[in-house]
């Protein structure tokens, strides 16, 4: 009907100024032959050119508010004018609650509809207006069965027995799906809604449908986002805020991990006024399950009663993991006890590939390996325990680093814990304070990999014995 009544208003619009042009026009010519000026042809023609502008102009500004008023007729009069107020208000829906209130507001008290809207892929009903019709089992079960694998989304209009037709005017109601949601709207006047007001409610509904989903989804990673800020901040706690006063030995560490949570842990535990021990490790993957083993590892090593017994700590590690029944979780770690006093360092390395000791000889610093002499643990059998022994010297500086730090590449794919560079700068920040030293490394592998985003956590301990 808003069509018709808009294809006619603007039809005869446009016959009324085109009359008006042809007068015009015609009454022109004579006027100029009567005046008798020496008026050229390009000037009538020119005039009547510009006439001809200016009723374009006026046809067309004429023709949208003859649009306007038969729109505001057909949509804001009358029957239609209830599915036009739900639209307007739609418009400022945010939430499935809003949505419910004007399907209660407008539909269901101003326009006696009566409503169900079914979130079809969990076959759930999310909103049933309180009449015998939408909560009757029967009709439910109807529709479900009828509609229930419908996936097509569009709009649809609903006979008398609750089946498909096409005519709007021999229906009975009408629904639409969008984003797997099915919005059943049944009303005895449906025949009496201009058929064009159905592709506006569509595209309203479609709009809502989207908003919804959207915020929903931002919600949610809101959520997600202020738990894992809590489970980060948690596991900081794990690590040590501030380094022992130890005599002797001056510790540092630094640690940033990928994502807020990491796999990567560090500890340092005085054991006595001569005895640290250092400890430095990975978990695993990221996320919740590495974070959750982390903690479990570092509470483990904390709450032992006697630390000095390496391979009893490794076994305990080994044994709290494999309880934990994750399958694909295990740690690799270094964990090493200093004796100041002796000159040592006793340590077990499972299977860590970068723990160094840089010690100064004649001929300058040199670099020697701390080798790994255990297997990965929490996730195989371990054989028997060796725990290795290192001779100390004034000035030595001992690294643990996790992976994050050899293994960043360069734009050729070479790894930096390969170069000859990686060695020099060791060996030049050797003589530098712990800060200073874990400073000159991380510049290092941040100007290695050109800036570009990291692929792994970067954790680093540094500990000098002091001369």
């Amino acid at each position: 009907m808003y069509q018709a009544k808009r294809r006619t208003a603007i039809l005869i619009t446009n016959v009324i100024l085109i009359a008006v042009l042809t007068y015009i026009v015609i009454n022109l010519i004579p006027a100029i032959k009567i005046n008798r000026r020496p008026y050229s042809i390009a000037f009538t023609c020119g005039t009547v050119g510009i006439v001809f502008c200016v009723m374009t102009i006026l046809s067309r500004t004429l023709a949208r508010l003859v649009t306007e008023k038969v729109a505001e007729q057909s949509f804001e009069r009358g029957e239609t004018l209830i599915l036009h107020d739900f639209i307007e208000k739609l418009k400022f829906c945010y939430s499935y609650d809003e949505f419910y209130q004007i399907i209660a507001e407008v539909l269901e008290i101003e326009g006696d509809c009566s409503c169900l809207y079914i979130d079809q892929e969990k076959e759930y009903i999310l909103y049933n207006s309180p009449s015998s019709l939408t909560t009757s089992p029967e009709v439910t079960d109807k529709i479900r069965r009828n509609y229930g694998n419908k996936k097509q989304d569009g709009i649809y209009f609903l006979g008398a027995n609750y089946g498909v037709v096409t005519n709007p005017k021999q229906s009975r109601g009408f629904f639409m799906i969008n984003s797997g949601h099915q919005f059943f709207i049944f009303c005895r006047y449906t025949k009496l809604f201009d058929s064009y007001i159905y592709n506006t409610l569509y595209e309203e509904f479609s709009r809502f449908q989207s908003r919804v989903t959207t915020i929903s989804d931002l919600t949610e990673i809101s959520s997600l986002s202020k738990e894992w800020n809590q489970l980060a901040e948690t596991q900081r706690s794990f690590l040590p805020p501030v380094m022992p006063v130890i005599s002797k030995l001056s510790v540092a560490a630094y640690y940033r991990p990928l994502v807020n949570v990491s796999g990567d842990y560090y500890t340092v535990l005085p054991i006595s006024e001569t005895k640290t021990l250092l400890m430095l490790g990975d978990v695993s993957g990221k996320g919740l399950a590495a974070a959750l083993v982390m903690g479990l590892v570092m509470n483990t090593v904390k709450n032992l009663e006697n630390k000095e017994n390496l391979a009893g700590v490794i076994q305990a590690v080994d044994k709290a993991i494999k309880g934990m029944k994750l399958q694909d979780k295990y740690t690799v770690v270094f964990i090493g006890i200093v004796d100041t006093e002796k000159m040592t360092i006793r340590y077990v390395n499972a299977s860590m590939s970068d723990p160094l000791i840089i010690t100064k000889s004649p001929n300058g610093y040199k670099i020697k390996p701390l080798t790994s002499n255990c297997s990965l643990v929490g996730i195989i059998d371990l054989p028997e325990i060796e725990v290795a022994e290192q001779r100390l010297f004034r000035g030595d500086v001992i690294l643990m680093a996790s992976d994050g730090v050899s293994e960043v590449m360069d734009d050729k794919g070479v790894e930096l814990g390969t170069t000859k560079l990686y060695q020099e700068t060791i060996k030049a920040s050797a003589a530098k304070t712990p800060n200073q030293f874990i400073n000159d490394v991380v510049e290092l592998v941040l100007s290695y990999s050109g800036g570009k985003k990291l692929r792994d956590d970067l954790t680093m301990m540094v500990a000098k014995v002091e001369r």
